[in-house]
């Protein structure tokens, strides 16, 4: 089992942009001394849920600052971005980091920032497709070029080729999924799910499931499906009782969450409801490894059993605290870790 920090770069209030941020950089920093296997990054724009607007941009910091833990995003919006740029910026990463860099790439939403990046709506409704195509065509091929309806370009070559490190593989690629067509999307292309922290165990074992059998219908060979690597996010705070763990997260997460989501801006104008933020904060607490180090690594094992993943991007800033959040990452570290199998 491997298990890493979910890193959202939150904003909890009364907060500035810089404290989250430095909160992100000692997180990694403190996941690598506490053994854990990967640090996963999101990112956002124009909102307090998350002040990182760049994942793979803090992911070249961090995997500067470490040496042995994997980095990760968790994820790449590619609606805003050019699947050939972020193609670029991953294979430097994955070249100069010596393999490990993992992107993570997904839709979004219907946000403000498909106007303000001149994307279009289109980009987000029906654009996925062929922007997640081109990319894995840009980190798989030595020549692309593109004939679609949103990229079209004369064929070029890929500098630096991906796949140039000893083993001749380029980044590992995944895709955020949450919804059944765009886990049929990552299995037509093989590529693994990342799956969100509001699904509850038997959501992910029925997209686990239609992933496995879609993968096998576009052609992925038995052991590549049985071999694929899914991430299944979630939240983690770790305290001698189940209760002080609960209300940590209960005191610090709803006016986040209120403050985080609240700001979402639709590019169009369409109604988005908004999670109740104090249910929403239950929910993760009932879901996920909350609590006590064994009734912890008791969450992780039975998830995995239920769904077949073994890999966890965890989120351990909830409590909104520097010193708390380093304090729960030794603890996942020390006293959650050896408890796996």
């Amino acid at each position: 089992m491997r298990v890493g920090a979910f890193v959202l770069a939150a904003q909890f209030p009364g907060q500035g942009h810089g404290e989250p941020l430095y909160r992100a950089v000692r997180s990694a920093e403190v996941a690598e001394e506490a053994g854990l296997d990967a640090v996963w990054l999101a990112e956002h724009h124009f909102v307090p849920y998350g002040v990182c607007p760049s994942a793979i941009t803090l992911a070249a910091l961090l995997l500067g600052r470490t040496r042995r833990i994997r980095v990760g995003t968790a994820v790449s919006v590619l609606p805003t971005t050019h699947p050939v740029a972020l193609g670029e910026q991953a294979a430097l990463l994955h070249l100069t980091s010596g393999g490990r860099f993992t992107l993570g790439v997904g839709r979004g939403g219907p946000w403000v920032d498909l106007e303000v990046f001149n994307s279009g709506l289109g980009a987000f409704e029906e654009g996925f497709p062929e922007s997640l195509e081109l990319l894995m065509r840009w980190l798989r091929e030595p020549r692309v070029g593109a004939a679609g309806s949103r990229f079209s370009f004369r064929e070029v070559p890929v500098v630096p080729r991906p796949d140039d490190l000893q083993d001749r593989s380029g980044p590992g690629v995944m895709v955020a999924c949450t919804s059944p067509g765009s886990v049929r999307l990552a299995a037509a292309h093989g590529l693994p799910m990342l799956l969100g922290m509001h699904s509850s165990d038997e959501e992910k074992a029925e997209m686990v499931a239609l992933w496995r059998k879609c993968a096998l219908e576009a052609g992925s060979s038995p052991e590549e499906v049985a071999a694929a690597a899914h991430v299944s996010a979630g939240v983690a705070q770790i305290a001698d009782r189940r209760e002080d763990a609960a209300e940590t997260l209960l005191k610090a997460m709803p006016g986040w969450l209120h403050q985080g989501l609240s700001a979402h801006v639709t590019v169009d104008g369409r109604v988005r409801r908004m999670r109740d933020p104090l249910a929403y904060t239950e929910l993760l607490c009932e879901l996920h490894p909350v609590g006590p180090p064994r009734l912890c690594a008791d969450r992780l094992a039975a998830t995995a059993e239920r769904t077949g993943i073994s890999r966890f991007a965890l989120l351990t800033e909830g409590s909104g605290d520097l010193a708390a959040t380093e304090e729960n990452l030794r603890r996942l570290g020390a006293e959650v870790l050896p408890l796996l199998t």
